[in-house]
């Protein structure tokens, strides 16, 4: 069986300087956001169980989780995940919100997919965001947001679709670039995906680079790129909590 991952909520940190959505923080004060860091750490190390099949929401199975991708230069893109969805949390907690990750660390074992919106739909998110990066043709670069399409709930019909153009358009917003070469204007409606299809909350994953584009891979290896995509997630974020 798949390894069991509890989900963390991470400590207390001195709370950083207000993000661009500040305005709205009084409306974020006491929501849940649940982060999802796509793959783990040891994924790679234990094929049996990330292959393992699970539920996709649509009927058939996928493979209950992956090893991810990584830049040319070799930096996994679980431990870029981990890095933007700890400082997004950290970043959102000073504001008052609640968050909660789909994974403690990065030197684990899944959780599976179906897990993953799982925790999402018990803690009665008010937002989940998947946070991951692509593994495209080097020469296409950007970021583009997922939602499940055609939709299977209520959750799905209306407020994920709307999540993702919020997302979309903070993202831009604040600077990063939509993707060139998947989706369109950032945007990208997917029925495969199986976070996204066994979520009953607003949820949305996004891949906020191309790995492989030498650019946006040079941006995933910084401190200061993280930094910029954790802060944008979390002006998204505190922009759709504001707008409830």
């Amino acid at each position: 069986m798949p390894a069991t991952t509890t989900p963390a909520t991470p400590a207390p940190a001195t709370p950083p300087p207000p993000t661009a959505a500040a305005p709205g923080a009084r409306s974020a004060a006491g929501a849940v956001v649940v982060l999802d860091p796509g793959h783990n750490g040891a994924n790679g190390s234990h094929p049996g169980q990330v292959n393992a099949p699970v539920p996709d929401g649509r009927g058939g199975t996928k493979a209950c989780n992956t090893t991810g991708t990584s830049t040319d230069g070799g930096y996994p893109e679980h431990a870029f995940t981990f890095a933007v969805a700890t400082e997004t949390a950290r970043l959102l907690q000073a504001q008052g919100v609640t968050v909660r990750l789909t994974r403690p660390d990065d030197s684990g074992v899944g959780p599976c997919v179906d897990e993953r919106a799982a925790i999402g739909n018990r803690a009665g998110a008010d937002v989940v965001v998947s946070i991951h990066g692509d593994g495209a043709a080097a020469a296409g670069h950007g970021f583009h947001v997922a939602y499940a399409s055609p939709p299977l709930d209520a959750a799905q019909s209306g407020p994920s679709p709307s999540l993702a153009r919020t997302v979309r358009d903070t993202l831009v917003a604040d600077g990063l670039t939509p993707s060139t070469y998947l989706g369109r204007e950032g945007l990208d409606p997917r029925a495969d995906l199986a976070g996204l299809n066994l979520s009953t909350q607003p949820t949305v994953l996004v891949e906020l680079v191309n790995m492989r584009n030498s650019g946006d891979a040079a941006a995933a290896t910084s401190t200061a790129g993280r930094t910029t995509f954790a802060r944008a997630l979390a002006d998204a974020v505190l922009a759709w909590l504001a707008a409830r």
